[in-house]
């Protein structure tokens, strides 16, 4: 049981790096649980919406289980111009992505969506400017060789070997990771959460 003091947090994701994130400030999730909802954007539908569409919905799918729980959900879109680069499962998907952000700046939209035991439901969408380097034929076989674009939206993972490629980033650098610290800290207080207190040892 959960004192009554403190907050029973649920990560609405199976993403490695949010969970990570959440522990780098020390928010240990009490339930991991990935939600099943259909991710293919609507036709014409634009990064921001997309990015908060879907946040919403993996919120909304997870939270029925848990109604004594704060919920987080989050999406991560990677945008250049109005064009989505999803997440490829295939080398040449991966090379088409890297070479148009070669030498370009592009946005990384994360929608949040965090919905509290009392059903009130908090969204955003944070924005991160990332301007990238232009990539040569070696450094661009090399990160394709890696195959650490696999699944990463826009087929790249800052915190990966891509960090090299990154001549400027203006805002969260952790929203680009997956999940922007300062605002899903900020929301769940405005919403009550009460953070689990460390055990005396």
């Amino acid at each position: 049981m959960t004192p009554e003091n403190q907050s029973i947090l649920v990560l609405g994701s199976a993403s490695p790096r949010r969970l990570a994130l959440l522990r780098q400030i020390g928010l240990e999730p009490d339930i991991i649980e990935a939600p099943e909802i259909d991710e293919q954007p609507q036709p014409g539908e634009l990064p921001v919406k997309l990015a908060l569409r879907l946040a919403a919905a993996k919120a909304a799918a997870v939270a029925p289980s848990h109604k004594e729980a704060f919920v987080v959900a989050a999406d991560t879109v990677v945008a250049c111009g109005r064009r989505v680069l999803g997440k490829p499962t295939d080398r040449a998907t991966a090379e088409t992505y890297l070479t148009l952000l070669s030498g370009r700046r592009h946005r990384v939209h994360t929608g949040l969506a965090v919905i509290a035991p009392d059903g009130q439901a908090r969204h955003r969408v944070v924005t991160t400017m990332v301007s990238f380097k232009r990539l040569n034929q070696r450094e661009l076989a090399a990160y394709l060789d890696s195959g650490e674009w696999n699944g990463k939206a826009g087929a790249y993972a800052i915190q990966g070997m891509a960090g090299a490629f990154v001549k400027r980033l203006n805002g969260s650098y952790t929203n680009v990771v997956g999940l922007p610290l300062y605002e899903t800290v900020a929301v769940l207080n405005g919403l009550g959460y009460a953070p689990r207190l460390p055990q005396a040892v």
